[in-house]
């Protein structure tokens, strides 16, 4: 018996709003948008998605589980993007950093932490 991933699931206070930062983070495009839960993905037909649900109480701590994104590989291509997801709505957080890492973090408009990682292909070997 194989298992797969289906959705990655973030719980949020504004569903269409924080659907729609993500989609617009992604490139991808809402799926469904119904009352208690709002999807996006690639296509109706992706292998995986995101799944956005409700919730009543106030983040507070610091994700447990968070996304890593990987722009491009070019010259300055790491930082336009963190510039343009500031401008979508992302911000600047502090986890602890030392100011060394190859990452930064952000997170979305509703405090979930995210990083932007250098390009994979500097990542391995």
């Amino acid at each position: 018996m194989a298992i797969s991933l289906h959705h990655i699931v973030i719980d949020a206070h504004d569903l269409p709003g924080l659907a729609r930062f993500w989609a617009e983070v992604l490139g991808w495009r809402v799926l469904s948008e119904r009352e208690r839960e709002v999807v996006i993905g690639t296509e109706p037909g992706a292998p995986v998605g995101i799944c956005f649900m409700p919730v009543t109480d106030v983040k507070t701590v610091k994700n447990r589980l968070h996304l890593d994104l990987t722009p491009g590989a070019g010259p300055g291509e790491r930082d336009a993007e963190i510039e343009r997801l500031i401008a979508l709505g992302a911000r600047r957080v502090d986890v602890g950093q030392t100011g060394t890492e190859s990452w930064t973090v952000l997170a979305d408009p509703e405090g979930n932490e995210f990083c932007v990682v250098r390009a994979k292909a500097t990542l391995i070997g």
